[in-house]
């Protein structure tokens, strides 16, 4: 009898994450369901036969707990799949000191990929995370990183800036480790992301509403990258939905910054660089 794949899905109680949890669970997934929002994440877990773990990412010791949790339920894991983050209007810093956008799209899945990293590894498993290509709006400043001496512009830069780093990351885990490591755009889905921005709310208010694809359709990608298939491009690749080597902003190349970032990130949520 085949161990059904075990997938870890953070960001899985809305969107394209729920999306993603239901399909892939229907494939014969376990999923570890991952939402802040306890009644959504419940409701997803209670939908796909999986289990509940609400954490708010805007909580360092929320994400250590989560993957303790994790590790203690989990001998294997297949698929971490980092899904959750997103737009924030205003800047605010969270109970840890930085910035929330870095936090909740950058430092938090990073530090709970890295605490999940030898399981994974035991496991030949694979990362996925949720990019965009807002990245190309990005440029990463290590001595900026928590966006004080820069103006908010409504958080898209900020925002754009952390998922560049999302695909530095992941080009970092493709090089440093021998788990396979993706990053993709899905689309400019049609959800409730970024609910407080001004400019999102003005683009629901013009389009009533019929703006972008459906979560449905957002969730491909998201899908097809944790799926059981192989992926056929090198780790470390960014997809436009479906499609690889996607347009990043030049800094996503530039492989000492890379490094520097994950140097830094790994200080910042206080472990070694080192594997």
């Amino acid at each position: 009898m085949t161990t059904p794949r075990t997938i870890v899905l953070t960001g899985a109680s809305s969107g394209i994450g729920r999306k993603a949890a239901v399909a892939l669970a229907s494939g014969g997934a376990t999923v570890a369901v991952v939402g802040r929002n306890p009644e959504r994440t419940r409701a997803v877990a209670d939908a796909v036969g999986g289990v509940a773990h609400v954490a708010d990412f805007d909580r360092l010791d929320n994400v250590r707990r989560l993957a303790d949790t994790l590790l203690d339920a989990h001998a294997r894991i297949d698929v971490l799949a980092n899904n959750a983050g997103g737009l924030v209007s205003r800047r605010e810093v969270t109970a840890d000191g930085f910035e929330r956008t870095l936090q909740s799209n950058h430092l938090a899945p990073f530090l709970l990929t890295r605490l999940l990293l030898p399981r994974l590894i035991e496991s030949g498993g694979r990362v996925v995370s949720t990019s965009s290509t807002a990245n190309l709006l990005g440029h990463v400043r290590l001595d900026d990183l928590n966006w004080k001496k820069r103006a908010w512009v409504g958080g898209w830069r900020a925002y754009g800036t952390s998922k560049l780093l999302t695909n530095m990351f992941v080009s970092q885990l493709a090089a440093r480790t021998s788990v396979a490591a993706f990053a993709f755009h899905p689309g400019f889905v049609s959800t409730g992301f970024g609910g407080d921005s001004a400019s999102m709310r003005m683009v629901n208010l013009l389009t009533h509403g019929n703006y972008g694809i459906s979560a449905d359709a957002g969730a491909v990608p998201l899908i097809q990258l944790a799926g059981p298939t192989t992926i056929g491009v090198p780790s470390g690749t960014y997809f436009d939905q479906l499609k690889p080597f996607g347009r990043q902003a030049p800094q996503a190349k530039n492989v000492q910054l890379a490094e520097a970032v994950w140097e830094r990130s790994s200080e910042l949520v206080g472990l070694g660089s080192e594997i």
